[in-house]
């Protein structure tokens, strides 16, 4: 299963959006963005209207 690399800003609080940059294991991009969306709200209770996702790459195998 690829590596994705997806980065991007989720809105912290107060006019702060805090850049992010993840890795994780996915068949697809789709699917990679759909993980980092349930991260994210599941990590920081940020809601998915608030996370702006600027890049989705496939990451190179280390």
């Amino acid at each position: 299963m690829p590596t994705w690399e997806v980065a991007g800003q989720f809105y912290a609080r107060r006019n702060n959006w805090q850049p992010f940059r993840k890795r994780c294991d996915a068949p697809n991009e789709a699917a990679a963005r759909e993980w980092i969306l349930s991260e994210l709200g599941g990590c920081h209770h940020v809601k998915r209207a608030l996370v702006r996702i600027a890049e989705v790459r496939e990451a190179p195998a280390a």
